[in-house]
């Protein structure tokens, strides 16, 4: 569909963000779950890491998506210094405002996601992001919704999923990563309850959703993930919130694209091969992912590509 103007509903973007320099979080933090690990998947340094990326997201927002209707930004007691609060478009969203007492502090994100459909004022359509995801390409409302409003899921082709997971654990002993084993606790719940299976897994991306499915998925799976919002930190008994869009799925309420490295790339920004991609392939989207494999040097490097790359100032700026 190529006329945006058949879109007539609003679109929200939600954002999650943590400052994970500022003294003050890291403090709480520390007391909470212990200092950063360098190798640690759960409690690495690269997983709080600010090196600006939401500032440059959003110059990308600007400048690819100027019609989304308002911006909702999730934090922990934290603003980012150059954002323009006063700016009508953007709304900070602190966590007590949307979670109950025992789910804080949360540093979990796998938690938070979870109440994001309850952030007052939401908008039924609207588009989820981490702070380092980013708009390469101009696009529209029919980029995230078909012309009945379901949502466009992206993902990528996995077949055998679920064969494949039960042989590396069964036969080969090699443990699920965190995020494989909370995808495939959503679609084992989703299996169990509509007797469908959903082995694709999400392109690590913005994502489009309806509120109205979040909710109803909330309802029928309230008591798992009632254990996951608990879990200040990451847990392996955590639902991903893949199991939303897997909802959707079940109920034939969403439109399902297979993705290439042409539509949505994420770069490991210590990899210098995977900035050569994004000049190849040119996605309309694309994720710099921080992580435990990378080091200071490396997210130096990627706050610098992404200051050049995006260097106009964005009417969300100071």
């Amino acid at each position: 569909m190529k006329n945006n103007q058949q879109h007539t509903f609003p679109i929200d973007l939600v954002y999650l963000w943590v400052n994970g320099n500022d003294p003050q979080w890291q403090a709480k933090r520390n007391e909470f779950i212990g200092k950063t690990q360098e190798k640690s998947a759960v409690n690495c340094d690269g997983r709080y890491a600010d090196n600006d990326e939401l500032k440059y997201s959003l110059r990308s927002v600007e400048k690819h998506a100027p019609w989304i209707r308002k911006i909702f930004i999730v934090t922990d007691n934290q603003v980012p210094q150059w954002l323009d609060t006063s700016n009508p478009r953007i709304q900070i969203v602190d966590h007590k405002d949307i979670m109950p007492p025992q789910s804080l502090p949360s540093f979990n994100s796998t938690a938070i996601e979870h109440h994001i459909c309850r952030i007052p004022g939401l908008s039924e359509h609207f588009l989820y992001a981490n702070d380092d995801m980013y708009l390469n390409r101009p696009v529209t409302p029919s980029t995230f919704f078909g012309s009945d409003g379901y949502p466009i899921i992206r993902v990528n082709r996995r077949p055998f999923r679920k064969l494949l997971l039960k042989l590396r654990e069964k036969i080969l002993h090699k443990k699920m990563s965190y995020y494989n084993r909370v995808v495939q606790n959503a679609a084992e719940l989703v299996e169990k309850h509509y007797n469908k299976y959903f082995g694709a897994k999400e392109h690590h991306n913005i994502d489009a959703y309806l509120k109205s499915i979040c909710l109803k998925a909330e309802e029928l799976f309230s008591e798992e993930i009632g254990l996951t919002i608990v879990n200040h930190v990451r847990t392996p008994n955590d639902i991903e919130r893949s199991l939303y869009n897997y909802v959707a799925m079940a109920e034939h309420k969403a439109h399902v694209k297979y993705v290439s490295q042409k539509t949505s790339l994420r770069i490991h920004i210590q990899n210098p091969e995977h900035y050569k991609k994004l000049e190849s392939y040119n996605p309309i989207f694309f994720c710099m992912n921080d992580s435990e494999y990378a080091h200071d040097q490396d997210r130096h490097k990627a706050a610098r590509f992404l200051r050049e790359r995006f260097s106009d100032k964005s009417q969300f700026e100071k």
